[in-house]
């Protein structure tokens, strides 16, 4: 049997290398020079002065999304859906500045991979919502359903009332924030972002997490794998008090009570080789 020194030289030999994680920043940064970088080509250009507004209980949900890109595509920048019924997957794949308003509830994966529009919500959402979001705002009155912003990359996704479980998963960046309580298993293998709750965290919070941060007014039922209690600055404080303001989400007594949870980064160290490539390594 070959040793490990005998593997390692066989995998660099044939392009397999393991890789051992070493914190590198994927952080891009911009200039207001190259503000055309931040628009599609082919998104088109919109008023937010211009509004429309139509009736969604007899339209299934492909004839709802076509209707908004019509009316994007005619110059609307404000679009208020009334009834939307909770029906699934509304409002995806907008990668476009809107104002996109609906008067109702949402289903499962509504909202999700989207690049720019502040949308509210004046009801409830199902699983999954804003999966996938780059920019922009998302704003849910009421509860929302499991894996509440799953691979969230940027922008702010907020919910005045309480979540399920697995909010945050595989999270890569933006900023959660939960009025109400949050499910177990909140930031499940967080890679960046932050994540505010400012009632109470279900089991397993930040289980593992290998970068971001969480933050929770309330009780912690108990702290996932790799996860572990961090210090508060007064920059962060600065930076929670400035971003619950944003949404009248702060809480009476201020921010100092909140704890800061990140991760351990006992978890950094891991291989790249696909099950097959281990079986020919070792």
């Amino acid at each position: 049997m070959a040793g490990v020194s005998d593997r390692e030289h066989v995998s660099h030999d044939m392009g397999m290398h393991t890789e051992q994680l070493a914190g590198r920043t994927q952080q891009t940064f911009f200039s207001p020079e190259e503000g055309e970088s931040f628009v599609y080509p082919d998104a088109p250009g919109v008023d937010f002065n211009k509004r429309a507004e139509f009736d969604a209980q007899d339209l299934d949900s492909n004839a709802i999304n076509q209707k908004i890109r019509e009316l994007m595509n005619d110059g609307h920048g404000t679009i208020v859906v009334k009834n939307p019924g909770a029906k699934h997957s509304l409002g995806v794949g907008i990668l476009n500045r809107l104002n996109l308003i609906f008067e109702g509830s949402l289903g499962y994966f509504g909202i999700g991979l989207i690049d720019g529009p502040n949308v509210r919500i004046q009801g409830r959402v199902g699983w999954s919502c804003a999966e996938n979001m780059m920019a922009g705002t998302v704003i849910i009155e009421k509860n929302a359903g499991s894996t509440f912003g799953a691979a969230l990359r940027g922008g702010d996704l907020v919910c005045r009332g309480s979540v399920g479980s697995r909010t945050g998963i595989d999270m890569k960046g933006g900023t959660i924030i939960v009025g109400g309580d949050t499910g177990a298993f909140s930031g499940f293998m967080m890679q960046r972002g932050r994540m505010i709750v400012c009632g109470n965290a279900g089991k397993n919070l930040g289980d593992s997490m290998y970068d971001g941060t969480i933050y929770v007014g309330g009780e912690i039922k108990d702290l996932g794998v790799d996860a572990v209690p961090g210090e508060m600055d007064d920059v962060e404080r600065a930076w929670l008090t400035r971003k619950l303001k944003m949404y009248d989400l702060l809480p009476d007594k201020g921010v100092d009570h909140f704890t800061k949870i990140v991760a351990g980064k006992q978890l950094w160290n891991y291989d790249n080789l696909e099950p097959t490539e281990k079986k020919i390594v070792l």
